[in-house]
């Protein structure tokens, strides 16, 4: 996976975590992840990137996926929103909040029915 692709997938994961602040549970499971993709570096730029204006991060994030994913298949991108999506579920629940993110990036990103399929399973 290219370094750019790293950044956006570890932004997604970061920004849906980060939602309502991030807890000890949600940081490990960040850091699982980052391990798993090789994107420790990519986690940290997510974090920074988010923490410069946490109340704009949603909308500067939407503007990088536009930019960085637009190359990617909807099956990359729909797969992307499924990791996360299940990542979240790690922690035990998803919050409405985290959910409707989710959705407005699925509809972004072309694949709102398909990932609307992934959630009602």
């Amino acid at each position: 996976m290219e370094k750019e692709i790293k950044k956006a997938v570890m932004l997604l994961k970061s920004l849906i975590l980060h939602y309502h602040g991030l807890d000890d549970d949600e940081k490990l499971i960040l850091e699982a992840a980052a391990k798993e993709l090789d994107a420790v570096e990519e986690l940290a730029w997510a974090d920074h990137f988010i923490s410069e204006d946490y109340l704009s991060a949603f909308e500067r994030s939407r503007d990088f996926f536009f930019k960085n994913l637009a190359e990617s298949s909807n099956a990359e991108k729909l797969k992307h929103l499924k990791d996360v999506w299940e990542d979240n579920h790690q922690k035990g629940y998803v919050t409405e909040m985290e959910t409707t993110a989710m959705i407005k990036l699925s509809k972004d990103w072309g694949v709102e029915k398909e990932f609307l399929k992934v959630i009602k399973n």
